[in-house]
């Protein structure tokens, strides 16, 4: 099962080519924002390197967001486009949740109880957060939170908590004394989508090529900061 997937929602552009779960190919941008022109150049360069190696792209893959509404526009018409021309599935994951296997992947170890909460940043003291176990389970609903000591204290309530994404170092001073650690993620990888794109497509959570939209979590500007987590 080769799957291609595609991440835009934030400042970095990335696209991956995975097999049965392993990445055999990626592309991957600095945080210039120029999707447009970049992911067409990723693209041609991954079906290249499937054609190259006899490989048949059987799914479409796309991260939903919540991110830049112009980043995810340009991925999930992209992600349309492919699917509907190769006549092959199209799934989408969840953007916190890419974040949140990257730094799961990335840690040496986590204790018995650990969460991660990825936040991407929205603006001032905004993120937008979720929580998630060490199975990459949510706690929840994805949330946009104004941080401030409340949010900060409702969070690290659960026990110990690992926070990443390009949101996550500016809420730092607001998490000391508590059990927190910040991981290195800041942007969300369409390498780490691949197990994550897999499951959904074995699990039939396929998505409508024609209606789907991606999740711009608009309707949460306001936030919601004393919060005793994201429940």
């Amino acid at each position: 099962m080769t799957i291609l997937n595609i991440e835009t929602s934030t400042p970095v552009c990335s696209a991956a080519l995975a097999t049965d779960g392993t990445v055999t190919v990626f592309r991957r941008s600095e945080p210039s924002g120029d999707h447009a022109r970049q992911l067409p150049l990723f693209v041609e360069s991954l079906l290249g390197e499937a054609r190259s190696s006899g490989q048949t792209i059987d799914c479409v893959a796309v991260s939903e967001g919540p991110g830049s509404y112009t980043g995810l526009r340009i991925g999930v018409s992209m992600a349309k486009g492919l699917a509907y021309g190769m006549n092959v599935p199209m799934v989408s994951v969840p953007t916190l949740r890419i974040l949140a296997a990257e730094a799961l992947a990335e840690a040496d170890s986590m204790a018995a109880g650990t969460r991660i909460c990825p936040m991407m940043d929205a603006r001032r003291m905004e993120v937008y957060a979720c929580l998630y176990d060490t199975c990459l389970r949510a706690a929840g609903e994805v949330r946009a939170l104004v941080m401030d000591e409340a949010a900060a204290a409702g969070l690290a309530a659960g026990g110990p908590l690992v926070v990443c994404g390009n949101g996550a170092a500016k809420c730092m001073e607001l998490f000391s004394g508590m059990d927190v650690r910040l991981s290195a993620p800041e942007y969300p990888d369409a390498r780490f989508m691949a197990g994550l794109a897999e499951e959904e497509l074995r699990g039939g959570r396929t998505v409508d090529v024609a209606y789907f939209e991606p999740f711009y979590l608009k309707e949460f500007a306001a936030a919601v900061s004393h919060v005793k987590g994201l429940k």
